[in-house]
């Protein structure tokens, strides 16, 4: 058969792309590190030299930050769920002093503070926690998350001074504080402690705070730190994690899109990024070598970019496939934790005493906005959902049904690579493998630079264990902007699939038959080939199937919800392959729902609580107040779901069941208690004051531009008047501004309220966050600078005026510069709010019939008969 599949691929293109896996020469080192869970928990964590496992079994975590002291407490629970329906297992956050105590001796953690809180709403839901406890954290927090008070007295901070330990130990023993009885040995949900942040150079340092912070009280089986910048590490007492992003805040202006960057967009075995934090240490200073750290460590991350920040000096744009194209190379590379920064945007919190954003004023070399930390993260500053979201949960969704397959498997890559960062013609790829089975990973995504398409493209990958698989039979074009994952020789159920060109994205039991779930990848054509000897029958909705030896091929299937091979397994048992189109994929989530694990396709956010209406658990989607809810489910439970006060019409999709509520299509203004999915409705902005001459450049550290003073705000500003309307609801309602200019500021009276840095991006304005006086008629005042022709300042292509429309407007920059592919803009002369608008989302609440609202409430009718609608936009 191998042969056979040679020829033909041979026959329609170029000679497959060959890669050899080879037979691992050492097993993985076990019990070599200091590193041990509580005792007599049920799940012990360990880490071996390559994997980490829970239980004994080999697992693949997945972490996303969340900053809690960034975030009302009220919003925490339904953030945390949508962070795991999106596929996350952890929930990283740095605990950042001087939010806590800003005031020396007056250490809160009362509100939007309470650690103790957010650490039990992540052990309600099953999530692990895992707090990075500084002191130093950055986090583009000022000082890094040093107070003041500290920095102020006569100490040598992030060294061994004994003025400098003395208050971190009480740090320290206030965080033990708040944490106890929340560790594994308790049943709590702290599985790893970071220690400190991008300390590079001062091992010495870095175990006095593991052992200062063991002594007030902490534990976790897992004590790590950063890796990156050729950190040099106490031997053997912290996990290292590593990370990489597809973009930077805090490079120069005119410095083109990163090398360091670049290189995450490829196959590698090279885990450090020595360009994380460069501006915050001297780059031409490395520490220890990090071989040592490949030897006994896993390849873990902490910080694979989820988004990017925006600095007043650079504000880059990264889109969801940057995001999506860099987590599945690194999983192709060895990774075997993934962890994002940051997975959930946020907002600085107000200072007692000052702005607590990273400033030029402090001596940092970026000037952030004084509010917004959005990040462009996959759930944003308020939570709205992203496009990133979507990519991300489809491979976590992967890890979640296969990780503990992938967590051992060794990666390898091809006999021809990539030559270097600038080779655009090689196609990316690398396999992980056991040496018998495997998943084949393709990379033809960057940023800014798009890759070509590669026709006549097939693969052999020689396994030492097993024979060689040539894939696909007939060779295929890798499209431009695509990666994916490919399974090789995946039992599903009893059955073997020896490859398919489609992304595994779970499996779910339907009455007994296991379904493998797989994503197409738009413009390659869907091949399965299944290993005769695991057939006995097979079902096909569409295309055609042949046998080639000891294997069934299955060809020219329409991807879609029909797109089910029904198999029955030559060892009795039932399995089937479920091929869905890539957009459909990306709506695609699994949960415990009604009583069972299935598999949900919504465009709207689905979040599973199992925890609602005393453990009986309910499903919430937040989606368009005003759209009609649909939602598609496998397999249907026996009853319909229901919702309070509406009508539910089932039907037919493909071999979901899909169920309809009709929406408010007059989406009003009257307030509802659950209003949070989106529906626009234009509001009225007044001009007040027209823009002035924009503010002359200044530099700061480094010599970058700084952000223009707080008193060019009153002198210079455009100013705008938008008035709240009255009824409007006030949870899940986004102000939504189309500006252009430089930054914009919004306040009520003369309250700082939000801000941004102009990215081309719309704005966004949670009403829910705005001061009650500015719902009783005072409104809001949006200030808008003008960018001077001279500013320094790099604005990611296609930003330059996108206002409303996406249209660009005139802009006569003084210099512009274009290196590696990135343009970097620095001339803005307007500035103008060009439109503004109310969107309203909504939460529809849905629970098993019989267990919402009252008897008789709600209906169910079948496609083709009426269903009773009824309610208001808030769903009950």
């Amino acid at each position: 058969m191998t042969s056979l599949a040679t020829s033909l691929a041979a026959s329609h293109g170029a000679p497959p792309l060959r890669l050899r896996v080879t037979a691992s020469a050492v097993p993985p080192l076990t019990g070599h590190l200091p590193l041990t869970d509580a005792p007599d928990v049920p799940d012990p964590i360990e880490v071996t030299s390559r994997y980490l496992t829970r239980g004994g079994r080999p697992w693949f975590p997945v972490s996303g930050e969340f900053h809690y002291t960034r975030c009302p407490a009220g919003k925490w629970e339904e953030e945390l769920l949508k962070m795991k329906a999106g596929g996350v297992t952890a929930v990283a956050s740095y605990v950042i002093w001087i939010h806590h105590e800003e005031t020396a001796g007056r250490i809160r953690f009362d509100g939007d503070r309470d650690l103790r809180r957010f650490a039990g709403l992540c052990a309600r839901h099953g999530l692990d926690l895992v707090p990075r406890i500084g002191p130093w954290s950055h986090a583009e927090v000022r000082n890094g998350g040093l107070p003041d008070w500290l920095l102020a007295r006569p100490c040598t901070p992030r060294t061994d001074d004994p003025a400098y330990l003395e208050p971190v130990r009480t740090w320290y023993e206030a965080i033990a504080r708040q944490l106890r009885g929340l560790d594994r040995a308790h049943g709590g949900p702290v599985v790893a402690i970071q220690i400190e942040n991008e300390l590079h150079d001062r091992p010495g340092h870095l175990l006095t705070l593991k052992r200062m912070a063991q002594a007030a009280g902490l534990s976790a089986p897992l004590w790590t730190a950063t890796a990156w910048g050729g950190v040099q590490l106490p031997p053997d007492e912290l996990l290292p994690l590593y990370g990489g992003y597809p973009e930077t805040f805090w490079t120069e202006a005119d410095g083109g899109w990163p090398d360091t960057c670049r290189k995450h967009f490829f196959f590698t075995h090279q885990r450090d990024d020595e360009g994380i934090g460069a501006d915050l240490r001297p780059t031409t200073v490395r520490g220890g070598d990090p071989a040592p750290l490949a030897d006994r460590f896993p390849w873990a991350t902490c910080e694979l970019g989820g988004g990017m920040a925006v600095s007043y000096h650079r504000r880059p744009r990264v889109d969801a496939a940057d995001v999506g194209a860099l987590g599945l190379t690194k999983i192709g590379c060895g990774s075997v934790w993934q962890g994002y920064y940051m997975f959930h945007g946020g907002t600085n919190p107000a200072g007692e005493r000052t702005t607590l954003q990273e400033s030029h004023a402090t001596g940092y070399p970026n000037d952030l906005p004084v509010l917004t930390y959005d990040f462009q993260a996959p759930l944003g500053e308020y939570g709205q959902y992203r496009p990133s979201y979507d990519e991300l949960r489809l491979q976590h969704l992967l890890l979640a049904d296969f990780g503990h397959l992938v967590a051992p498997m060794e990666s390898f890559l091809p006999q021809r690579r990539p030559t270097g960062q600038d080779d655009r013609d090689t196609l990316r790829w690398a396999v992980r493998s056991d040496g018998t089975s495997g998943f084949l990973f393709v990379t033809n995504h960057q940023p800014h630079e798009p890759l070509p398409d590669h026709p006549g493209t097939s693969f052999t990958v020689e396994f030492p264990q097993a024979p060689a698989l040539t894939l696909p039979s007939t060779p295929v074009t890798v499209p431009s902007g695509a990666y994916f994952c490919w399974p090789l020789r995946l039992g599903v159920g009893g059955l073997r699939l020896d490859w398919a060109t489609a992304q595994p994205v779970c499996t779910v039991d339907d009455h007994g038959r296991t379904v493998l779930v797989l994503a197409a990848t738009d413009g390659v054509p869907v091949e399965l080939a299944l290993d005769a000897r695991t057939v006995r029958d097979l079902g096909l909705p569409s295309g055609r199937c042949a046998t080639l030896g000891d294997r069934v091929l299955v060809t020219g299937l329409r991807p879609g919800t029909e797109a089910l091979v029904e198999v029955d397994a030559a060892d009795g048992t039932r399995a089937g392959l479920l091929v869905l189109d890539a957009a459909t994929a990306r709506t695609a989530y699994r949960g415990v729902a009604w009583g069972a694990e299935r598999a949900v396709l919504c465009e709207g956010g689905v979040v599973f609580d199992e925890h609602a209406r005393d453990g009986r658990g309910e499903v919430r989607v937040h989606g368009a107040a005003g759209d009609d809810l649909s939602f598609a489910v496998l397999p249907a439970p026996e009853r319909p779901p229901v919702v309070e006060d509406a009508g539910v019409l089932e039907s037919a999709d493909g071999v979901f069941t899909r169920y309809t509520v009709r929406g408010d299509r007059d989406w009003r203004f009257e307030a509802t208690a659950t209003a949070t999915a989106t529906r626009v409705r234009a509001t009225a902005v007044g001009l007040v004051r027209a823009a002035g001459p924009a503010p002359e450049p200044v530099t700061g550290v480094q010599g970058r531009a700084s952000a223009p003073a707080d008193a060019s705000y009153d002198a210079v500003a455009a100013e705008y008047a938008v008035t709240v309307p009255d009824g409007l609801p006030l949870t899940g309602t986004l102000l939504r501004v189309h500006w252009t200019g430089d930054v914009a500021r919004a306040y009520v009276d003369d309250r700082l309220v939000a801000d941004q840095f102009h990215t081309g991006r719309v704005w966004d304005i949670a009403l829910d966050r705005l001061p009650a006086f500015a719902l009783r008629g005072d409104g809001l005042r949006l200030r808008v600078l003008p960018r001077h022709p001279d500013a320094r300042v790099y604005v990611g292509e296609g930003a330059v005026g996108a206002g409303a429309a996406g249209a660009a407007a005139t802009a006569a920059p003084a210099a512009s510069t274009v290196a590696a592919g990135v343009t970097g803009v620095t001339g803005v002369t307007g500035a103008a709010v060009e439109q503004v608008e109310w969107v309203g989302t909504r939460v529809w609440v849905i629970g098993e019939a019989g267990a919402v609202g009252a008897a008789g409430s709600s209906g169910v009718a079948r496609a083709g008969g009426s269903a009773g609608v009824g309610g208001s936009p808030g769903a009950g």
